[in-house]
């Protein structure tokens, strides 16, 4: 009989190790996954007021950033976007070549987070699709591990205008989100944010040719990626003047305090 107990006594206890085992591990992947979906939820609402102050200089909304157990980091002057246009003839030019900053989340290890998922936007580097996000809010690959990253894709509108001196007239803008006004932040924990529209650039080029041509082509390299559309363009008698105005939103994130 104590042989029996015995045997029955280490099974009984072995038997609960391993349940206390899994169970102790299914709570820790289950909290895991509701920190991974808090920040995402999160940097959805950011992306949502970063959206609600651009054009508006002087604008400026608060955020409560909840403490999913990662690291925020604020990135003023990393991301490089270069934007060119090109009519493959007379039309060669650089309109844009700087930093406009990025923000990002150091998510907690999970073995269940999908790398390379889009929250806002898809992949593309610029966009002229009516209704297309700027926001390009997408989980991927750090140092440490899965990150969570914001940045801001060029978004390109266009229109004919008429003739003038028997050129056809293009008016193409551009339109960028700048966070080179951000103050630097690397932070773990809940953090207060303050959102504000800094400024508004608006800078005008004017391009004149007479070859008759169809399509300006703008691409756009982001953050190492690549990409481009076709803008069409008419032709006039004399050819074409092509007017390219850059809107340039300059938004500043900063640490909050009332």
């Amino acid at each position: 009989m104590p042989v029996t107990f015995l045997i029955l006594l280490v099974s009984t206890l072995g038997i609960i190790s391993v349940t206390y085992y899994f169970s102790i591990e299914r709570i820790n992947s289950q909290s895991e996954a509701l920190k991974v979906s808090t920040a995402q939820q999160d940097f959805l609402s950011l992306d949502n007021v970063i959206l609600s102050t651009l054009g508006q200089p002087g604008s400026s909304a608060t955020f409560d950033l909840a403490d999913s157990g990662g690291l925020i980091n604020v990135q003023p002057t990393n991301n490089t976007l270069a934007i060119n246009i090109s009519d493959n003839s007379s039309i060669d030019a650089t309109v844009f070549n700087a930093s406009v900053g990025q923000v990002s989340y150091d998510l907690p290890f999970s073995g269940s987070i999908e790398t390379g998922l889009y929250l806002e936007g898809d992949s593309q580097t610029i966009t002229n699709q009516s209704g297309s996000s700027p926001s390009q809010l997408f989980l991927t690959n750090g140092v440490q591990g899965p990150v969570i990253l914001l940045q801001y894709r060029p978004t390109v509108t266009y229109a004919t205008a008429g003739l003038e001196n028997d050129h056809a007239v293009t008016d193409i803008r551009i339109y960028l989100v700048n966070l080179n006004s951000s103050d630097p932040i690397a932070l773990q924990g809940a953090l207060p944010l303050q959102i504000s529209c800094a400024s508004t650039q608006v800078t005008t080029e004017t391009y004149q040719v007479s070859n008759q041509f169809e399509n300006l082509e703008i691409s756009s390299q982001l953050n190492g990626a690549q990409g481009a559309i076709s803008v069409p363009i008419q032709s006039g008698p004399q050819g074409s003047i092509i007017n390219i105005e850059t809107v340039i939103s300059n938004i500043s994130i900063e640490r909050w305090i009332s």
